[in-house]
């Protein structure tokens, strides 16, 4: 899998198929900076995969679609823009050699859509694109959805998958999430070290992204709500009382200190000012 691109605390993929030089992005969010990847690349870009409408995620969809005729949106929610494939829970694609399984995780937001994705004859892991509900130490916010949902979402779906595969979240908050962690579960040994090795990763400006769900069960705590250390910490024993407990206690945890207009950064990081900008 290639083609990992940040822009702040975001994330969005370029996939690329060797043979027909054909690629697949998913979460789209900054059309003008994944334009440049594809030229560079010298890759035609066929299709958008995009985990969920919000505008962090799916921003592009709408200029790529314009830019480039024939385009491909893919989703699960008729709020994803551009959208040209509604897919469904367990439905399979395929762009060349490489395979993808749809896998419909509603919490975040109700239309929230992960994809598994494998390569034919390849010895690489395979990967999941987890967007905003599973991330490298956490899982996203409920916002559209229940603590019953989501542990479906990471129990029964997303947590059955085969345990070496490539976890490639939405957004690099994984420092924030293993502190969490360890507050959570003090004595584990693998949150300590994997903390470590993020915050050495942050320092550096590099990802952590990916990890991997083997990796996840030693030290996610939302994929820990049968362990009796984060049972203990909530108070619950009951594994959906346990990560509702967890995700309110998550929520509520050393929230960031905001910089002076977040948003007003953001935007003119990635661009949305530049079109006033330009008239000047």
């Amino acid at each position: 899998m290639e083609g990992l691109e940040r822009v702040q605390d975001n994330y969005m993929y370029l996939v690329i198929e060797e043979s027909s030089r054909h690629a697949v992005a998913v979460d789209a969010a900054v059309p003008r900076r994944l334009l440049e990847i594809v030229r560079k690349e010298d890759v035609v870009l066929k299709a958008i995969l995009t985990t969920h409408h919000h505008w962090d995620h799916a921003r592009g969809n709408e200029e790529l679609a314009q830019l480039l005729p024939g385009l491909q949106v893919f989703g699960a929610d008729e709020r994803v823009g551009a959208l040209t494939h509604r897919v469904s829970h367990g439905q399979e694609l395929a762009f060349g050699s490489i395979r993808v399984r749809c896998l419909f995780t509603p919490c975040h937001t109700s239309g929230h859509m992960c994809y598994f994705m494998w390569e034919d004859d390849s010895p690489d892991a395979p990967a999941l694109f987890s967007g905003d509900t599973l991330f490298v130490g956490g899982c996203g916010q409920f916002f559209e959805g229940t603590a019953e949902q989501m542990l479906t979402n990471l129990t029964q779906i997303l947590g059955a998958l085969p345990r070496d595969t490539k976890v490639f979240c939405g957004h690099e908050c994984t420092v924030r999430n293993l502190k969490f962690a360890l507050k959570v579960e003090p004595e584990n040994e693998k949150v300590k070290e994997k903390l470590a090795w993020a915050k050495q990763r942050d320092d550096e400006d590099l990802p952590t992204v990916p990890s991997t769900l083997e990796e996840e069960f030693l030290y996610n705590p939302f994929l820990r709500v049968t362990e009796e250390a984060v049972q203990r910490f909530t108070g619950r024993t009951e594994p959906v009382e346990v990560l509702r407990a967890l995700r309110s206690q998550r929520d509520n945890f050393k929230k960031p200190k905001e910089r002076l207009n977040p948003q007003a950064v953001l935007a003119f990081d990635w661009g949305l000012f530049e079109p006033f900008l330009e008239k000047k």
